[in-house]
């Protein structure tokens, strides 16, 4: 950029290549995704891949938010992300919302070897089975990270991590914890169960009661929660994988949770549980 003044071109290879990114077959060839707000862009410029290489590799912003995210644009300058001020409809062609807040940032991919998740010897993890909506896998993933959970797994019959809604609905949670993908599931149960972790499958018609395990103290122990679909839960395969199926309680008159909110459940119900005895990261200072 020769100038504060100077705006790329709508025409730019850069601007091509950003808008590109909305299509999963170009994010996975080229292994890069769109973060976008103050929020995810922040957390992008602290996030640092494998070797320590920065994850934000580009930053479209606006002259207004420029000036009103000052910070966030030096820091991305600082890591070495070239920078590039963008008119509004430049903003609004590699946006993927309707509204766009003025900055939008091209990351490296981030997530984590499955093999490398278990060597940390992880204490909570979220398994996302078959889940197909990505504002619910972003969700889930902002809820494993706001638990404490050590890590969190996208099986290969799941939603893409780096679509744009998953990203948006993680509100930067996406890098702050450890993610693998495109795991199988029984691979995923396999190596958890080898690594120490007892396998739960939440379902609405678990034969375990969520309260009755918290009662019985089971849920001490390292523990991994499996999510289904966000229709039809978890096919008989994957409930079968499980040490337990355990259903949320509903003590009222409601039919039934969706996956977020029941995920929330479980996971919360896990941390508390392990907290007691020293169990998993807390991010709340002290």
């Amino acid at each position: 950029m020769s100038s504060p003044a100077e705006l790329i071109s709508p025409r730019s290879p850069r601007v091509a290549a950003a808008r590109r990114l909305a299509r999963r077959n170009f994010r996975t060839k080229e292994r890069r995704f769109i973060a976008e707000g103050p929020q995810a862009v922040r957390e992008a410029v602290d996030h640092r891949g494998p070797e320590g290489h920065p994850t934000l590799l580009e930053l479209f912003v606006t002259v207004e938010a420029a000036e009103r995210y000052a910070e966030i644009v030096q820091a991305a300058r600082t890591t070495g992300a070239r920078v590039h001020l963008a008119s509004d409809e430049v903003l609004a062609e590699v946006s993927q919302t309707v509204t766009p807040q003025g900055l939008v940032g091209v990351c490296a991919f981030l997530d984590s070897p499955f093999d490398q998740i278990l060597a940390g010897r992880p204490r909570l993890v979220a398994v996302l089975a078959h889940v197909r909506d990505p504002g619910n896998a972003g969700t889930v993933l902002r809820c494993a990270d706001a638990a404490g959970a050590d890590a969190v797994v996208l099986t290969d019959a799941s939603v893409d991590l780096y679509n744009p809604k998953s990203v948006r609905a993680s509100v930067g949670s996406l890098f702050h914890l450890p993610v693998a993908v495109g795991v199988p599931v029984a691979q995923a149960v396999a190596g958890l169960r080898g690594a120490g972790v007892r396998i739960l499958a939440a379902d609405g018609a678990g034969t375990e009661d969520l309260d009755a395990e918290l009662d019985a103290g089971s849920m001490k122990v390292p523990s991994a929660w499996i999510f289904g679909n966000e229709a039809w839960g978890l096919p008989e395969e994957t409930r079968a994988l499980a040490d337990a199926v355990v259903r949320v309680p509903i003590h009222g008159k409601a039919e039934s949770l969706n996956l977020a909110t029941a995920a929330a459940v479980c996971l919360y119900a896990s941390a508390r549980a392990q907290r007691a005895v020293g169990g998993c990261r807390s991010v709340t200072p002290s």
